[in-house]
């Protein structure tokens, strides 16, 4: 009898494969059987994480979703912790309240969102936060800020939250930082009107260059009326705060540094500031109001809106 060797190989081969598969599913479950597998808080949004004061309604909010076994199935309660850390020089930079509980939130409450898992917003309030901490609104200042720490509890007893946290989880692909910063702001109000000055530098010693190589826009301020004023370094490449070299608009300097002025009128109700940005990563610029006071310090700052700290003003 002739036997077709070609159809023995093959089906010997057939038959190590599957048994090679089988040995390494066997491996793979002997390696992943003592695995302990826990849980993480995506962060799908940050609604608001400035607390204006005075403002009843003002709140930290954040849409979350839960991710665990069992499709977040594993969470028992998500407990939410937060403390209160001073930012102002003259009552002790940096002192920090500790943790306190403020509330258990029920993942019964929770929806289920377009991945199937469960999401929930949480909001808390100026108020909520002050009574937790156990501060008085009266202590709290422009760049203080309160943070919000949650922390899963699963139906194991197990505890996860920012101390169990690795890079991958507060990075971007899961998002999971389980620690957030409410800061505390002063709400909008009219500018303080006279000649305020921008001190200004340049890293590299050669003047700005802002939306170009070439020097590019200055500061602007856009007030009510429509009126646009403008401030920048002089650059020796072009263009610098709206005008060629040697302008009227842009500030001579020694390429280091440089003060302009802008002056707002009397009765102006808005002035909107903006940075058009930083070419090279040299600028460096802080804003001064009429009465001498700092409203903002800033370096190698992206482009966009400029914000006052109005508490200062």
């Amino acid at each position: 009898m002739k036997i077709n060797h070609k159809i023995f190989t093959v089906l010997a081969l057939t038959s190590l494969v599957f048994t090679s598969c089988d040995e390494g599913d066997a491996v793979v479950d002997d390696v992943t059987a003592g695995t302990e597998r826990g849980a993480i808080l995506r962060t799908v949004n940050v609604t608001s994480d400035e607390l204006p004061i005075g403002v009843a309604d003002g709140f930290f909010g954040v849409d979350l979703e839960v991710q665990s076994e069992q499709d977040g199935g594993l969470v028992q309660a998500i407990d939410v912790f937060v403390n209160f850390t001073d930012g102002t020089p003259d009552n002790g930079k940096g002192a920090t309240t500790p943790d306190a509980l403020a509330e258990t939130l029920d993942p019964s409450g929770f929806t289920i969102g377009d991945n199937g898992l469960p999401v929930f917003s949480y909001q808390i309030t100026l108020g909520q936060l002050l009574s937790a901490t156990g501060v008085s609104e009266s202590d709290i200042d422009g760049s203080d800020q309160f943070r919000i720490r949650f922390e899963l509890v699963l139906t194991d007893g197990r505890r996860y939250s920012f101390a169990q946290n690795s890079g991958t989880l507060t990075g971007s692909y899961f998002s999971s930082p389980f620690l957030y910063s409410a800061t505390i702001v002063c709400p909008p109000k009219a500018p303080t009107p006279g000649v305020w000055t921008v001190n200004m530098t340049d890293s590299y010693g050669d003047g700005w260059q802002t939306d170009t190589g070439g020097g590019g826009s200055g500061i602007t301020v856009t007030l009510d009326d429509g009126t646009v004023l403008e401030v920048g370094l002089c650059s020796p490449y072009g263009s610098a705060a709206g005008t060629f070299l040697g302008g009227p608009d842009c500030t001579p300097n020694n390429g280091s540094e440089g003060s302009g002025t802008i002056t707002i009128p009397a009765g102006t109700q808005t002035a909107d500031w903006f940075f058009p940005g930083d070419n090279y990563g040299e600028i460096g610029f802080e804003i001064v109001t009429p009465n001498g006071n700092v409203v903002g310090g800033y370096t190698s700052v992206e482009a966009g809106p400029i914000t006052i700290d109005f508490c200062k003003d």
